[in-house]
């Protein structure tokens, strides 16, 4: 009989222990997580939960009597400290809570943590991070305070820029600080990118680019009689932006603290291959931990680490199948989505190495779509207001289907009509 230890109790974690039991193992599964929550979505907390729209029941992603009925134990705020492996790859984890679990077959799903901003002034009260739960439940009271009126958002990607949405939702005056020269810059083209700092413009926001921080300031806590409380966010050029609260998002960690420690191989995430295998050939990994060969067709080969939770779903998937000796090649087509105000952007494909672009539709609209080609053909799509766009693009591009260039750009023509030219025209 088999025991399979889940380490990491995220959407990867969970859908793996589910893909095992779909796909007939019987054996013992545990999982364990370090938050005192149950799984939970973590999209949400960047949108809905900000401004008070959901219950925690509405992001949990199980039920207790679903761990119940498919007999997966699961052990939640209790953290794996070490692993003690045996040569055929069983073996024993400790945790900090004394707890010993003995396992045959080991995932890891550690996920990833927020990355620290190293300058001082880090500790004041008003100072948040957005990336567990515990930072949801703290960060959303303390944006509906009444003497909060002020918002610092540090970082223009995905989760700075919904989380500055939702506090402009509020009625707070929020600046965004980016230290680049333009917002998610790491993700989409410039068309897309200045669309999104003029839309957060338009809705009220300020937004300074290029800007390096010094430190964040703030009232001593000698002064104020607690820890201190934030007062703004000085530049390296002495301006200071006044905040009464400031939300750091500069991206994530991957957690592989117990893959070094396994001696598995390491490079910017858990390496893994097409089937999720680390590099001892019997551990498995999937989701924001992870580095691996690029799974998309289209992509530009070479190793990605993917944040996303179509991805972490996927990847589960294969991993699990591994597990049980049924490994296939992780092959899709990602995608992506983050919701600003009533802003839905939608991405299908990875637009790494793109060498052109089509804009369809005006942007002025805030209802348009940026089509991303190398060396003609199409790679990615960013929908802006465009589901059905959206949907048309990722379809073709899970079906190895095109759409030429200049048909993108006819705003006349419906994109799945463009869709269907193509395939008759290559038939």
């Amino acid at each position: 009989m088999h025991r399979t230890l889940i380490i990491g109790t995220c959407q990867a974690g969970v859908q793996l222990a589910a893909v095992l039991r779909e796909l007939g193992d019987t054996d013992p599964i545990v999982m364990i997580g370090e938050e005192e929550h149950r799984p939970y979505q973590r999209p949400p907390l960047s949108k809905g939960w900000l401004k008070g729209e959901l219950e925690p029941d509405d992001v949990i992603l199980r039920t207790r009597d679903w761990f119940a009925e498919r007999d997966i134990e699961l052990i939640a705020g209790d953290r794996v400290a070490t692993i003690r492996r045996e040569p055929d790859g069983s073996g024993v984890a400790a945790t900090l809570g004394g707890r010993s679990i003995p396992f045959t077959r080991l995932a890891l799903t550690t996920g990833a943590s927020v990355r620290r901003l190293p300058l001082p002034g880090t500790d004041y009260r008003g100072v948040y991070y957005l990336r567990h739960a515990d930072d949801a439940i703290a960060l959303g009271p303390a944006l509906a305070e009444p003497g909060v009126e002020r918002v610092a958002v540090i970082g223009g990607g995905f989760i700075g820029l919904e989380a500055a949405a939702a506090a402009r939702e509020l009625g707070k005056a929020v600046t965004i600080v980016e230290g680049s020269g333009r917002l998610v810059g790491r993700v989409v083209a410039e068309q897309t990118s200045r669309f999104y700092h003029d839309a957060h413009v338009r809705r009220g926001t300020e937004i300074r680019l290029g800007a390096r921080i010094a430190r964040i300031r703030g009232v001593d806590a000698s002064a104020a009689g607690h820890r201190g409380s934030v007062t703004g966010v000085e530049l390296d050029d002495g301006t200071v932006v006044p905040a009464d609260l400031v939300v750091i998002g500069i991206g994530v960690l991957p957690r592989t603290e117990l893959a070094v420690q396994l001696g598995l191989d390491v490079d910017g995430g858990i390496v893994v291959d097409e089937a999720c295998r680390t590099s001892d050939g019997r551990t498995v990994a999937a989701g924001d931990c992870t580095i691996m060969p690029n799974p998309y067709p289209r992509g530009t080969g070479g190793m990605v680490r993917i944040e996303s939770v179509n991805n972490a779903l996927e990847q589960a998937k294969i991993a699990a199948a591994t597990l049980l000796g049924q490994p296939a090649r992780y092959e899709t087509v990602p995608w992506f989505w983050s919701d600003q105000a009533d802003l839905k952007l939608q991405i299908a494909g990875l637009s790494a190495g793109y060498d052109d672009v089509v804009v369809r539709g005006d942007p002025d609209t805030e209802k348009f779509s940026v089509l991303y080609y190398r060396e003609g053909r199409l790679i990615a799509a960013d929908c802006v207001n465009q589901p059905v766009e959206f949907m048309t693009v990722r379809h073709a591009l899970m079906r190895g289907q095109d759409i030429p260039r200049a048909a993108a750009a006819d705003t006349g023509t419906p994109l799945k009509k463009s869709v269907r030219d193509a395939v008759t025209a290559a038939a």
